[in-house]
């Protein structure tokens, strides 16, 4: 089920969504959960097992996805948050990031099309011209066509500098673009009768490394002069990836100019390509923050729904010998505990991001951008390996549906900059980002009441300064504990700052959020504690240990 109430709870604070019609807002959540029970939950094992296939004639998606997405185009819910410019409902961003957190509960690999498709939109109307937001954007913002985000070629993942694919000047004024992208999701399937490829490619003469790629609006099929689409843009899927999970959700290779006939518009200057992808690629980074609270979430209410049927032994230290459900027994009631704990703390974390960003706080954003992108990834594996652990043997066979969550999970510590890659961008760039940093450390460590959690916040803010006066190569070593570290710390002030909305109120709700607030507060924070020797610990071994050495 979506967790509307929750929603409720962390939208009402937030400026943005406080000067709207609450009960606006609450039919929005109740619309988008309708849709997300009644059309796109009962896809999430159809396909898993059917998979999307890749045919001579492009990629087909599993059985019931057409309706579901036409259902989602015509209900306007990739509408909320754009601009009315780019015909949108300018609502709050944050709210989109709400409905997408219904939908993805019920369906993460077909919610993947449209937050990548966000992205997009995003992309564009900060970079593109006028012309392509008149052409594209529209058709975009409705979800009428799709787009997709091309960075990685085979040899250049994550040294996105070392990528080969080439655009070169055309005598119409537009761009012949050639070359291989892989790992491309959504690259091409059938739900829409185009899709807008956004592509990163080196011009004739441009530097080497990331100065010397621009970025391209690559479409499926070229455009009628009156918009429709119109011939094939010499683009394809020449195959898709057999992967551990996501299986709904086509992973593309995809080929550019195979005939010498694909012709690409130029966004933004050129050499601006990084600057205009990121842009994306940080909308791309929050959202699949967000895909791990998707399957946290579902991996939690189905962990709770099996606990409270399945029936196992009597209670600890129970005079009456009468077999109980699981849910009575100790250890589960303290995983189901954790599981909800650290999905709320996840999901705090993406919601705060999101009201901050409709708040405009671009240097705040940017310093928890990381953290909304690696502690929820992290918080999905772990939440989704619990839920096995809840469902014993039957969690680890496929009948259940639960293994699919973890499978499903374990991709996004990977993609869109591996989390790694995250706690690097934290030490080396986010920590030196002006004050912000030193400010919300200082934030939360006069706001928290809980003396653990003050303490950390200090902590951070020492560690913080101490990394500051290391060379590169030895903050990168504790670059992943410290990123937990203030992950949980931010979770941790987060949901304690919940507890003032949630007094006077003895309902089932708030009594289970007081309940895994306690939790987080009382045993997952603990745990952070020793990280914090973690980061100090000395780099030589991780800086001189030889390669062939770790044989």
């Amino acid at each position: 089920m979506p967790p509307v109430r929750e929603q409720l709870l962390l939208l009402e604070d937030q400026p943005a969504v406080a000067g709207l019609d609450p009960e606006s807002v609450a039919a929005i959540l109740d619309g988008a959960g309708q849709i997300a029970s009644d059309s796109w939950a009962p896809l999430r094992r159809v396909g898993d097992r059917e998979g999307a296939r890749w045919t001579d004639e492009g990629v087909r998606m599993p059985t019931g996805h057409h309706a579901a997405y036409r259902a989602f185009v015509e209900g306007g819910w990739g509408t909320l948050g754009v601009a009315q410019d780019h015909g949108g409902q300018g609502l709050p961003f944050a709210l989109q990031v709400a409905v997408m957190d219904s939908l993805g509960c019920a369906n993460t690999a077909l919610t993947l099309c449209p937050i990548l498709t966000s992205g997009a939109v995003e992309a564009l109307s900060r970079h593109g011209s006028a012309q392509q937001q008149a052409l594209y954007l529209a058709k975009l913002v409705s979800g009428e066509w799709t787009a997709t985000m091309n960075l990685t070629e085979p040899q250049a993942g994550s040294d996105v500098g070392a990528l080969r694919s080439r655009a070169t000047p055309r005598e119409d004024g537009g761009w012949a673009i050639s070359g291989t992208k892989i790992f491309i999701s959504y690259g091409d399937h059938d739900l829409t009768d185009n899709i807008v490829h956004l592509a990163l490619a080196r011009t004739p003469g441009a530097p080497e490394g990331t100065k010397g790629i621009s970025l391209f609006l690559v479409p499926k099929y070229r455009l009628n002069p009156d918009g429709t689409p119109g011939a094939f843009n010499d683009v394809r899927a020449v195959s898709i990836e057999h992967k551990l999970g996501l299986h709904a959700s086509p992973t593309c290779v995809m080929s550019y100019g195979e005939k010498d006939d694909c012709i690409g518009e130029l966004i933004g200057p050129e050499g601006g390509g990084m600057r205009a992808m990121f842009t994306m690629m940080n909308n791309a980074r929050l959202f699949v923050g967000l895909q791990g609270v998707h399957v946290a979430e579902a991996a939690t209410q189905a962990a709770v729904a099996y606990a409270k049927s399945r029936v196992q032994s009597a209670r600890a230290g129970a005079a009456d010998r009468t077999p109980v459900p699981i849910i009575e027994h100790a250890d589960v009631r303290r995983m189901l505990l954790r599981m909800r704990a650290l999905t709320d703390a996840a999901r705090a974390v993406v919601y705060h991001v999101a009201g901050l960003t409709d708040a405009g706080e671009a240097d705040m954003v940017a310093l928890l951008t990381p953290v909304a992108k690696a502690y929820p990834t992290d918080i999905g594996c772990e939440v989704a390996s619990l839920g096995i652990q809840v469902h014993g043997g039957m969690g680890f066979v496929e009948e259940t549906g639960v293994a699919q969550y973890y499978r499903d999970a374990r991709v996004f510590p990977i993609y869109e900059g591996t989390n790694g890659i995250q706690a690097a961008d934290l030490v080396t760039r986010k920590l030196t980002l002006g004050s912000s940093f030193d400010d919300l450390m200082g934030v939360i460590g006069r706001a928290a009441r809980n003396s653990a959690l003050g303490a950390l916040a200090r902590e951070c803010a020492a560690l913080g300064n101490w990394l500051r006066t290391l060379r590169p190569e030895q903050r990168l070593a504790g670059s992943t504990p410290f990123l937990t570290l203030i992950s949980v710390t931010v979770g941790g002030w987060l949901l304690e700052g919940q507890l003032a909305a949630l007094a006077g109120d003895d309902g089932p709700f708030a009594t289970r959020k007081r309940a895994s607030i306690a939790f987080y507060l009382d045993q997952v924070l603990p745990e952070a504690v020793g990280l914090v020797a973690a980061v100090r610990a000395p780099s030589a071994a991780v800086e001189t240990l030889p390669a062939e050495m770790f044989a």
